[in-house]
């Protein structure tokens, strides 16, 4: 479901009881007494900070690192590129898989909380799942999608998503929710005031400059290529940059394969790419799929192609979590070249 109005409730133990008149004990996994936080239409609730967390994508490890609970991580998985470098201490000090691990794989780690930068990981469909949320619940693990990425049900996958779910504000409650379940409220508070400031702080530079039109390109090994529609977080990316997503009205899913014509059709201002997935990838790695598209014969006439303003770019860098601000001031500096 769509992103509800946050829902929190400080449970008095007082409540055990009351369940327990009204019918006996609550299921396993679900305490009577603790903290509940409504996430993607569940109710996630945790009768103490959890302890034992598995993290998985780059949205969800960063999230860990910055809200200082690194030394609770049993596990992470699946990075993008490398993670920022104020975390980098602290996720050489997690086990790590370049991928996602199976449902049994995490099971070993025996989590009580699964954070995850994405919703397929507990999507039904698709090999990479880990099952989904309710299936962990009744096993005593709670878990956790990033609001932004929040799927029509449980067990859906992206293109279920609502647009109007992917918003800055929603990452700034991610963070506080979080906060609040893993008992790390004041530290949450610093995050999200150091990305509000640095936000602005962007905003601010790119006040009243034109806003370019900006395609999202993933050159694709059979000659095609995928483009970042309106319901990906890049779009809330570069609006912030001040700049405008030339496939915004694309919005059934988040990666759309187009083929050239398109692309041609749309002749965008700017050309960023999405460069993914190694854990060891830096800015650097971009740099040839931007001159795949630069020496592509049939973008030749690109508005963006004969000004040099194809710019590699990361996917981990369009993603909603912690990342926004230092994203935000990436673009803007490829984006406005005379404001940086």
């Amino acid at each position: 479901m769509p992103r509800s109005p946050l829902l929190r409730i400080a449970t008095a133990v007082a409540a055990a009881s009351l369940l327990a008149a009204c019918g006996g004990p609550p299921r396993a996994g679900v305490p009577a007494a603790g903290t509940t936080v409504r996430n993607c239409g569940i109710d996630v609730t945790v009768a103490g900070p959890p302890q034992r967390i598995y993290a998985a994508y780059q949205p969800a490890i960063e999230m860990a690192h910055a809200l200082g609970v690194a030394d609770r991580v049993v596990g992470t998985a699946f990075l993008d590129a490398q993670v920022l470098p104020e975390y980098a201490a602290a996720q050489a000090g997690t086990d790590y898989l370049p991928e996602l691990p199976s449902r049994e794989a995490l099971l070993a780690t025996n989590p009580d909380f699964v954070l995850s930068g994405f919703n397929d990981v507990f999507a039904t469909t698709g090999s990479e799942s880990i099952g989904t949320r309710a299936s962990l619940r009744e096993l005593g693990v709670q878990s956790w999608i990033f609001s932004p990425l929040c799927p029509s049900a449980d067990g859906a996958s992206d293109e279920a998503i609502d647009p109007a779910s992917v918003t800055v504000e929603n990452v700034y409650a991610d963070v506080q929710d979080l906060g609040l379940l893993l008992g790390v409220e004041d530290r949450a508070e610093r995050v999200v005031a150091d990305m509000q400031a640095r936000i602005a702080a962007v905003q601010q530079r790119v006040a009243g400059a034109p806003r370019p039109r900006v395609a999202v390109v993933s050159p694709e090994d059979d000659g095609t290529f995928r483009v970042a529609g309106g319901s990906d977080f890049v779009t809330r990316i570069l609006d912030v940059a001040g700049a405008d997503n030339a496939f915004a009205d694309l919005r059934s899913r988040r990666n759309i394969p187009v083929g050239a014509e398109e692309i041609i059709a749309r002749d965008p201002d700017v050309i960023l790419t999405s460069t993914c997935c190694d854990g060891a990838y830096t800015l650097a790695d971009a740099e040839p799929d931007a001159q795949r598209i630069r020496t592509h014969p049939a973008f030749a006439g690109l508005r963006a192609v004969r000004e040099g303003r194809v710019h590699g770019f990361l996917f981990a860098d369009r993603a909603a979590g912690v990342r926004v601000p230092h994203a935000a001031e990436l673009v803007a500096s490829l984006v406005h070249t005379d404001r940086r």
